[in-house]
Order: C-alpha cells, then sequence, then structure tokens
C-alpha cells in the first residue's frame, strides 16, 4: 500500500472509489424476488378477471344456452336482444337516476363526518374507528338486519315502532312499488354500509391539507367556517372528491347483493346486474345474451366514468385545472 509523508509523518493514501458496476447477482435476485411477490397476484388477475372477460366478449357474439359452450355463431343478435329488453332498458333508466341521487348523498356525508372527526380534540381514533366499522359488514348481512329488524314492515320493526310514536300507521316498506318506500331501506342501507370507508378518504386528505393556508387565510381577514371550507379546504379536496365520486358511480352500477335480499322475486327497483342474473342463470340460462349485457353495462359504466372525469378535470395538472 502506497503512503505519503507530511513532515516526516507516514499516512496511507487515500482509498480510490469503486466505480464497478453492481453485480449481476444482486440485478439477478431483485428480479427474482419482484416476481416472486408479484406473480401469484398477476396469475390470479390473469385467471380470474382477464380470461372471464374475454371469453365473456368471445361468449357474445354466439348462442349459448344451458351451456357456456358456444354452439352457433349469431354475431350482434345477444346484443339485440339485450338492448331491447324493457326490464334492461328500464333497470338502466332507473340506476341512472340512482346513482344521480346516491353518489352526491355518500359524498356529502362521507365529507361531513370526516369534517366533524377531523375538529375533535380527544377520541378521534375512537370515533373514526365506529364510522369505519360499517365497511367490514357484507352487504348481504347488512341487508338481512334491514329486511328482518327495522325494515320489516310489521308493527314490530324497529322503523314502524318508531312512527308508531307518532301516530303513524304501519308501513310496508318492502312490499309496494306505489309509494315507493323501498327506496328509503336500500339507499339508508347504501350510505350505512359506504360512508365510512370514504369518510377514511376525505379524513387522509384533510390532514395533508398544510396548515398554513389556514393561518394566510386568517391574516387576510378570511372567517373560520364557510369562507375558509369553500375557499380552502374544498379545492384541497378536488383530486379525493374526484376519486369518491367515480368509486361511488362504478359501485352504484354494480349494485346487486343488497337489492337481490331485500326486494327477492319483485319487478320493480331491480339494478341491471340483477336482470343479468335472471338471463343468464334464470330459467332460460342464455349466457351469450348475459354475456352481451355485462359487455353493454361495463361500456356504459366506462362512459359515465370517463365523463365524469372529463367534467372534474381527472388526471389534468394542477396548473390546468
Amino acid at each position: 500500500m502506497s503512503t505519503t509523508t507530511t513532515r516526516g509523518v507516514a499516512s496511507p493514501a487515500p482509498a480510490k472509489v469503486s466505480k464497478d458496476r453492481p453485480r449481476r447477482g444482486l440485478r439477478a435476485s431483485s428480479t427474482f424476488n419482484f416476481w416472486l411477490f408479484t406473480g401469484p397476484f398477476l396469475i390470479g388477475l390473469i385467471v380470474f378477471v382477464f380470461v372471464p372477460i374475454g371469453w365473456s366478449l368471445y361468449l357474445s357474439f354466439f348462442e349459448a344456452r344451458f351451456t357456456v359452450t358456444p354452439s352457433e355463431f349469431v354475431g350482434l343478435e345477444n346484443y339485440r336482444m339485450i338492448l331491447s329488453d324493457t326490464d334492461f332498458r328500464n333497470s338502466l333508466v332507473t340506476f341512472t337516476v340512482f346513482a344521480a341521487f346516491i353518489v352526491p348523498t355518500t359524498w356529502a356525508m362521507s365529507l361531513g363526518l370526516a369534517l366533524l372527526v377531523n375538529r375533535l380534540r380527544f377520541m378521534r381514533a375512537f370515533f373514526r374507528s365506529v364510522f369505519f366499522l360499517p365497511t367490514a359488514v357484507s352487504y348481504a348481512a347488512a341487508a338481512l338486519i334491514w329486511k328482518m329488524s327495522i325494515f320489516n314492515g310489521v308493527r314490530f320493526g324497529l322503523a314502524n315502532t318508531v312512527i308508531g310514536w307518532f301516530g303513524v300507521e304501519n308501513i310496508a316498506w318492502l312490499g309496494n312499488p306505489d309509494p315507493p318506500w323501498y327506496w328509503l331501506v336500500i339507499v339508508t342501507v347504501r350510505l350505512w354500509l359506504q360512508s365510512g370507508f370514504y369518510m377514511i378518504l376525505f379524513l387522509a386528505a384533510l390532514q395533508n391539507i398544510p396548515r398554513e393556508l389556514y393561518e394566510a387565510a386568517a391574516i387576510d381577514g378570511a372567517k373560520p367556517g364557510w369562507q375558509t371550507f369553500r375557499y380552502i379546504t374544498l379545492p384541497q379536496l378536488r383530486a379525493t372528491s374526484t376519486a369518491v365520486i367515480l368509486l361511488l358511480l362504478i359501485a352504484a352500477y354494480q349494485a346487486f347483493d343488497e337489492f337481490f335480499i331485500l326486494l327477492g322475486k319483485a319487478t320493480w327497483g331491480m339494478p341491471p346486474l340483477v336482470e343479468l342474473y335472471k338471463m343468464a342463470l334464470g330459467e332460460n340460462q342464455n349466457y351469450g345474451a348475459g354475456s352481451a349485457g355485462a359487455l353493454v353495462l361495463t361500456a356504459l359504466i366506462c362512459l359515465v366514468t370517463l365523463f365524469q372525469g372529463k367534467i372534474m378535470g381527472f388526471g389534468r395538472g394542477e396548473e390546468s385545472q
């Protein structure tokens, strides 16, 4: 090892910095670890998502009754059949109106809960957990609770007991489409199930808003409350609001469990998925038409999502907004 001498004292020469590239073995090990962790998820995604979607697209052009094996090529006949089906068209119109109501209602309730929890000085974790807890309940279990205990239509039900205190007669909540009281049952169960999850998203976004913005607004004379909410809080929640609304729109058109359990064999208020379920798994078991209807519904969800994203500026940078 070479040395240098300073005033008669020997000192080692500075070591040279190695500029060698990372060894090939380390890169290979990182690649192996990557595929080890992501491989099972990719396989599951391909087998349980992409393959069924591709097979459904293929099946929609064939006659397939009582079997998922295509028998005769029919072209666009299945699409013509599903689009001319009155029940399916009515379900699309009904659920477009339903989505127009349930989406802003859930958005407002989730944001309100997030604002309330964010302002708490103590027990914030407790109330956050309480509001989020319904998310862990399945839609089927919640629908059974709503149907058998709260809105069961007899005088011993919780809802009829409460309105009975005010002298109101018992209401058959799910037994009559006129007046459509069943929408109250469906909307309340969805609000109870969904609001807690989206509250968490809004709460995380609220906690990421810099406090300096509120301090600067106070110096400029902005009053706490509506002014700061309108000009600071709400604009800072733009990205989160867009994501929440898109998720709510998709969830509204994919509704199935609670409607199937609450309404049973009723002919009113059914979502598109229930109509497709009846077509594909009912008496006729027309899998070709059911596949065509599923693709039509998927295309509708994509169009509504893109339209909503365009309106709210999803994907645009901050400067362009």
